[in-house]
């Protein structure tokens, strides 16, 4: 791959990746072994989580299509050589918070993927992308779950803080694309489309009132 052509981004939007029944396969050895070094890359290359997380669910049974989409993902590092995560003094260390989630987005289980990263003083400290445990009935028990996750993870970094001596002066900002969810999640009465994410709701709702976090609404334009 040292003579390809670089690309802009690590995955088609919308890939649409699935197990195809009768789809040709290719050698598993060689999909394992550079899934492996990918893997083994996005510790510290956060912008190829989502990506390397998608192709590494068809490790047990890797098709063209697969090994295409990793193709594409060499193709981007070969373009970006440069990147990586950089901390720079920016004199404060406030917490922010991003959170998303698709639905129904992994095609061979109709399971959901949520993901978030977060930034203390200004920096990319942690991230992740995965796949939720049970399939939702709706995109708003899809976000709730996602939010949720996204919470814990500032819990975990407030007290991480704290026991540096850093404990938080003010609710710290977990922002989310869709104003419908966080309506709901500030709203106690409890709605019919919410009814099986209850207990992430309330978790939730419980976090706003503490003034743990706060969700303010980010556009995804």
């Amino acid at each position: 791959m040292l003579d390809c052509k670089p690309i802009d981004t690590p995955m088609m939007m919308n890939h649409g990746l699935q197990t195809i029944e009768g789809e040709k396969l290719v050698d598993q050895t060689q999909y394992e072994r550079l899934v492996g070094k990918l893997i083994y890359l996005s510790h510290t290359r956060p912008d190829l989580a989502y990506a390397v997380g998608v192709v590494s669910r068809f490790m047990h049974k890797p098709q063209s299509q697969h090994l295409e989409a990793v193709y594409r993902i060499l193709r981007y590092l070969k373009g970006t050589p440069r990147r990586g995560v950089m901390f720079e003094k920016h004199g404060h260390l406030d917490l922010h918070a991003f959170t998303d989630a698709d639905w129904g987005g992994y095609r061979d289980s109709r399971k959901s993927t949520s993901g978030y990263f977060t930034l203390a003083g200004g920096n990319l400290v942690t991230w992740r992308s995965k796949r939720q445990k049970v399939v939702v009935m709706s995109s708003a028990e899809a976000e709730f779950r996602g939010i949720a996750k996204g919470i814990t993870e500032v819990l975990w970094l407030i007290k991480i803080l704290s026991e540096l001596g850093y404990a938080p002066k003010r609710s710290y900002k977990l922002y989310y694309d869709n104003m419908a969810t966080i309506r709901v999640s500030e709203n106690p009465v409890q709605h019919d489309r919410t009814k099986h994410v209850e207990i992430d709701r309330h978790f939730i709702k419980d976090s706003l009132e503490a003034k743990v976090i706060s969700l303010p609404f980010v556009s995804i334009n």
